[in-house]
């Protein structure tokens, strides 16, 4: 079992984070789904799935932080065969994908109204409570929260969470498929298995 990445496989580290992001994912979308399917305004259970969801969304934040620095300091396995295309969209798939690792924790943060009750263990203050809200947002835009969060949580809701972010998801498990029973390579062993 190799730790690090090589020129053949990622390491085990790259690959608890990559599936730690997939299940996290999931698990964010499966509790505000869930809020908004199942539970009414208001509700204790409502509040309960909000709060699932804002710690998920804090997780994926410092996990993404640990994938970044891992991938700064690790090779990246090489790219199987195939053509200036194909691996000039791998790569703007992949560097989409990290895009909006980073982009929906922000938005999910700066456009939450409540604390976040760290699963229920501590509390996070919310955006509109701490002096970079302060500086930046109220002095130095001159915005009230409301105004600030209306765009905020339209491109964290509308545009990126009911959207882009499946699109990305979806293209992407695509891909790997393609590799694995189009293409016959090892694009999808990489991050699998051990040989």
């Amino acid at each position: 079992m190799e730790f690090k990445n090589t020129a053949d496989n990622y390491g085990t580290i790259a690959k608890w984070l990559h599936w730690g992001t997939a299940v996290l994912f999931l698990a964010s979308y499966m509790s505000v789904y869930y809020r908004h399917w199942f539970t009414e305004e208001k509700t204790p259970e409502n509040w309960t799935a909000l709060q699932l969801h804002l710690s998920v969304g804090v997780t994926i934040a410092v996990v993404v932080v640990l994938r970044v620095v891992w991938r700064m300091t690790n090779r990246v396995p090489d790219l199987e065969p195939g053509s200036k295309l194909e691996h000039l969209a791998a790569h703007a798939g992949h560097y989409a994908l990290y895009a909006i690792m980073i982009i929906m924790p922000i938005t999910g943060y700066v456009g939450t109204g409540v604390n976040t009750e760290y699963f229920f263990l501590f509390d996070i203050p919310k955006f509109e409570d701490t002096q970079l809200f302060v500086s930046l947002v109220s002095e130095g835009l001159g915005l009230s929260f409301k105004e600030f969060e209306a765009p905020i949580d339209f491109i964290h809701k509308e545009i990126l969470g009911a959207w882009l972010v499946w699109m990305l998801i979806l293209a992407h498990v695509m891909a790997a498929l393609y590799h694995q029973f189009v293409k016959k390579d090892r694009t999808l062993a990489k991050m699998t298995t051990n040989k």
